[in-house]
């Protein structure tokens, strides 16, 4: 036989080899586990049985992913590159079997080894590739789109080590490593060969070629190996599989073997561990000059291993002609972190490929699209022209030579002014200039998004204004929103069997059917199922914080939650105040329509916020004197959940009662949370802020708690801003105040909270904590007298749960796909699904 017969053998083997669907599962678990692992017996850990089951499940969803790839490829499909810096997945076996619709064939193979699927699911770290709300919205559209069957391709870093594992000690917070690949990764499978090379350091010259033509090259670098791992990411129920690419960081050799021999160990590995510094940890803290130049190498990292990875495809495909590059492929930056993509494509076309710049911008500014997330100033990324060109010399001349000619545009439209022509350059003029990166993405981009109503307008009225005079058709609102399959489905099974008893299964791919449930409004049966599934969601989470925290909540209680990153414009602050003030009433005696309740919060500060941490101190101190208190036992308990994350969340948000949402307004972008507290039942507290204000206007005003100062009113009330008179007014606040002042939280550590109370009664207090608590105050009475009427409050939960449809990601992703990225979806004919099913390795003579 020959060597071309015996290749045409293997592939017909591939094709017709064993069936692997839901009849072989069990079998092919015991396979994994006795074969692929070694394993004999389960013991007390279940992490090989986990390891076995995903890789069971993995199986499947590659036989599926390559389905999906085949036909983008064979039918030159237009597709999407999603480029993000974070990518929150959480644990992905629950998902997957949920997607795959697997429960009931898991369930019975794990019956055999005496365990379910929770157990074994216990056994699986949450992936650390995000820190907050931004990863993981990236997750939730990786999981619409392929639920959408959209052609999209999620492109992040393969971090070894996530933000940090939180622990408390004395109420402070403890950063440890969170080495979440310390037992593999079973989901991901390594592509080696489709390695791409990154370049750093080294300077430019100039070539003059054949033609008489000058270019550019960038030479004497120090070039680091990006390595893809990819990730299948599964539709719900559609056979559809995408793809997350994930890159690692590697050296280009080894190690210097001549420095090895001679002695020199640590030198011979240095290269090394430069390159794989770059991937090592999830942004890196930057308060030095060392951490800004290895935040900007994982920027450029992502950026450029990305767009040589969606390029050398194209080249393979179609060869070097790009003409028609534009009409096959979106590039959507994720926020600010990966706009450096826009000069690494304008690189890759001019120096690579010798486009001339007009041809190659007009590539570059038909296929970038630019998702803002951010109205914080100081969350733009700004890095300094010196570290640039240090680090990517040949990038900071392409953003240069951008910028001279977005600067003739500018002259052109606002002839003479000069005023213009500095607020609106990339660079930023000072003792050390400054490189704006959102301005980059913008000036690079067809389409710049905003992720809430109010943010958007914001952009346009504010941080960008002069960009939305000159480019009002670029900007665009495409609201946030959450997959209903993990954040409701998955996290929530009582809830969910309960609904879809109601109305049918259809709303877990269509969530706009979730409106149907308002029929159930007046139920007094259905009130009964609603109010049953809410308790025994409560008791798992009072579990939860007994066991890691070892507070004693109370299923009995009202639930009040916030949890989620410990900033200032999130006022955690204006939320312990708040219990403060109930436990001053308790101490007082004045408990007449106090309803009892726990609070729980929970968020990691990042490590070198001061404030930050400052608040977790609080939070914890008074947590401590509240729930020692025999008197407040009855109406009040405060925990603190130490390193919040994705499975948590999926405890907490189906038992909460109430949903804190409190930031400053004009503050928070969008938010997600809030989103998945709604779709679980749960109430909302809240400013007019973010996606709030669309919240209350889908549910309804008369069932959502509005308090605080809004955005258009913020700037006057900054203007005349006393909070020391605002204190002595208010004899709540007040007494709040003392209490902090007095030392009642800090007995024997003095002054410790100084610094908070100091901010409180500053007059530049931009997050207004003492102009908003008054108002917050009689927002919560409004509560408490809402939730002693339990008939009426489960009228209002089932009514935010109905109302909840539009905040699903996959309204979000089909609005990207339609005004942005215009994809047709993908179709899984029958005779591809029972090839994708057969796609197996097979021996062959």
């Amino acid at each position: 036989m020959s060597k071309q017969d015996e290749n045409v053998c293997v592939v017909k083997g591939w094709q017709e080899g064993p069936v692997i669907d839901e009849s072989t599962l069990k079998d092919d678990l015991t396979r994994h586990f006795y074969y692929s692992l070694g394993r004999d017996k389960v013991g007390e850990s279940q992490l090989y049985l986990y390891h076995a089951l995903a890789l069971t499940i993995r199986d499947r969803l590659v036989a599926r992913c390559r389905e999906t790839n085949q036909q983008i490829k064979q039918e030159k499909r237009r597709k999407t590159a999603y480029l993000s810096l974070e990518f929150l997945m959480g644990r992905a076996l629950g998902n997957a079997v949920l997607n795959l619709d697997l429960d009931e064939q898991v369930s019975s193979a794990l019956q055999e080894y005496c365990t379910s699927i929770e157990t074994v699911a216990e056994a699986e770290h949450d992936a650390g590739l995000g820190n907050g709300g931004l990863g993981r919205l990236a997750a939730c559209f990786l999981d619409s789109c392929a639920s959408l069957a959209l052609p999209v391709v999620g492109y992040g870093i393969r971090y070894e080590y996530g933000m940090f594992n939180q622990s408390l000690k004395n109420g402070h917070q403890i950063e440890q490593p969170d080495n979440w690949l310390r037992e593999g990764h079973p989901w991901e499978l390594a592509a080696p060969e489709q390695a791409k090379r990154v370049k750093f350091f080294g300077h430019v010259q100039s070539y003059t070629d054949k033609h008489g033509r000058e270019h550019r090259q960038w030479i004497g670098c120090q070039d680091v190996l990006a390595v893809p791992y990819d990730v299948p990411i599964p539709g719900y129920k559609n056979d559809i599989v995408n793809t997350l690419r994930l890159w690692k960081s590697e050296a280009t050799d080894e190690f210097n073997l001549t420095e090895f021999n001679a002695g020199s160990y640590s030198e011979a590995v240095a290269q090394k561990n430069l390159a794989e510094q770059i991937t090592m940890v999830l942004y890196p803290n930057d308060s030095s000059e060392n951490g800004k130049e290895l935040r900007l190498r994982q920027q450029y990292f992502l950026s450029s291993a990305s767009i040589q990875d969606i390029v050398s495809q194209w080249v393979e495909q179609y060869g070097e002609d790009f003409s028609d590059f534009a009409n096959h492929h979106v590039f959507q930056l994720n926020d600010t972190h990966p706009s450096i993509a826009v000069a690494e494509l304008m690189r890759i076309l001019v120096d690579d490929y010798e486009l001339d710049w007009d041809n190659a911008w007009q590539i570059t500014t038909s296929t970038m699209a630019y998702t803002n997330h951010t109205l914080l100033p100081e969350a733009l990324e700004k890095w300094s022209v010196p570290l640039f060109a240090k680090l990517l010399p040949r990038i900071l001349e392409i953003i240069y030579e951008i910028n001279a000619r977005f600067l003739a545009q500018v002259a052109q439209h606002w002839p003479g002014d000069a005023n213009k022509q500095r607020t609106l350059s990339l660079i930023e003029e000072g003792d050390v200039p400054q490189i704006r990166m959102a301005y980059l993405a913008i000036v690079g981009s067809y389409s710049v998004n905003g992720v809430a109503a109010l943010h958007t307008q914001l952009l346009k009225e504010g941080l960008f204004k002069e960009f939305y005079a000159l480019w009002p058709n670029k900007f665009n609102n495409k609201t946030n929103g959450v997959t209903p399959r993990r954040w409701l489905a998955h996290c929530n099974p009582a809830l969910s069997q309960l609904i879809t008893e109601k109305i049918g299964d259809k709303w877990i791919s269509d969530f706009a059917t979730i409106s149907q449930l308002r029929r159930y409004y007046d139920d007094k049966n259905f009130h009964t199922q609603w109010q049953a599934v809410k308790r025994e969601n409560k008791q798992r989470l009072v579990d939860l914080v007994k066991a890691r925290c070892d507070v004693d909540f109370d299923v009995n209680m009202m639930f009040d939650v916030q949890v989620k990153r410990i900033h200032e414009y999130k006022r955690q602050l204006l939320n312990v105040l708040h219990v403060i003030h109930l436990y001053d009433r308790i101490r007082r005696g004045d408990t007449q329509n106090l309803v009892p309740r726990c609070v729980l919060l929970g968020g990691k500060a990042a490590p070198g916020y001061y404030m930050a941490k400052k608040i977790i101190k609080l939070i914890n101190n008074v947590a401590e004197v509240v729930n020692k208190d025999p008197l407040a036992a009855p109406y009040l308990r405060v925990a603190f959940l130490p390193n919040y994350n994705v499975t948590a969340m999926e405890t907490i948000c189906p038992a909460t009662d109430l949903s804190e949402q409190v930031s400053t307004a004009g503050k928070e972008a969008s938010g997600t949370g809030n989103m998945k507290f709604m779709m679980n039942g749960a109430l909302t507290i809240g400013t007019l802020d973010g996606a709030n204000i669309e919240i209350r206007d889908a549910v309804g005003a008369d069932n959502f708690f509005l308090f605080g100062a809004q955005a258009h009113e913020i700037d006057d009330i900054k203007s005349r801003y006393n909070p020391t008179n605002l204190i002595e007014q208010n004899s709540d606040l007040k007494n709040v105040m003392q209490l902090l002042e007095s030392g009642q939280f800090n007995l024997f550590e003095p002054s410790l909270f100084d610094d908070i109370v100091n901010a409180i009664k500053s007059p530049h207090d931009p997050w207004l904590v003492a102009h908003d608590f008054e108002s917050y105050i009689k927002a919560q009475k409004q509560v408490e007298l809402a939730y002693t009427d339990q008939t009426h409050w489960t009228q209002m939960s089932i009514l935010n749960t109905a109302a909840s449809g539009i905040f699903s990601s996959d309204r979000t992703i089909s609005q990207y796909s339609e005004d942005i990225w215009h994809l047709t979806p993908l179709t899984i004919s029958e005779t591809d699904l029972q090839a994708t099913k057969s796609h197996a390795t097979k021996s062959t003579d």
